[in-house]
Parts: structure tokens; C-alpha cells; sequence
């Protein structure tokens, strides 16, 4: 499979994902967090999930930058989950 096809089916893939699993969990955690609640470890893990799989995909949106302005806004979702979230930790 050519690297742009495969590029393709893997973004296909990770798009899938994120609507399907990874966007709505993570509007959960904000909801979450934005009322005050502190994350459990299965939230953690999550976040860490998500964190490890970016790193892996940096290379694909080096090569697809019209990824940039999605990976951009979806950093700031989960900065901001997690910054709202030590938020709380501080205050408990």
C-alpha cells in the first residue's frame, strides 16, 4: 500500500475514532471538570491514552497539514480538561 493510501485509511480511522469515542468522552470530562469534579483513574488513563496517541500521529499531521486547525482546537480541549482538572485537585 503506498504511504498516501495508507495515510488515508489511517486518518479515516483515527477520524472515526475521535467522533465516535474520543470527542464525546472527552466533552464528557470537561462537563466533568467544569462543575468541579475531580477525574477518577479511569479519566486519567484515558487522557494518558489519547496523549500517547498523538505523539504516535504527529509524523501524519506533519504530512497533512490541513490537520493542523483540528489537532490544533483538539490540544486546547483537552489543555483545558486538564488544567481545569488540577484546578479541582488543588481545591479537594
Amino acid at each position: 500500500m503506498q504511504g498516501s493510501q495508507k495515510d488515508a485509511g489511517t486518518i479515516q480511522a483515527l477520524l472515526q475514532r475521535l467522533n465516535t469515542q474520543r470527542l464525546p468522552r472527552a466533552l464528557a470530562l470537561q462537563d466533568k471538570v467544569n462543575r468541579g469534579e475531580r477525574l477518577d483513574d479511569g479519566d486519567v488513563d484515558f487522557l494518558k491514552r489519547v496523549f500517547e496517541d498523538a505523539e504516535s500521529a504527529r509524523g501524519l499531521v506533519g504530512r497533512h497539514p490541513e490537520l493542523a486547525n483540528l489537532v490544533t482546537r483538539l490540544v486546547s480541549l483537552y489543555s483545558d480538561i486538564t488544567q481545569k482538572a488540577l484546578e479541582n485537585e488543588q481545591k479537594a
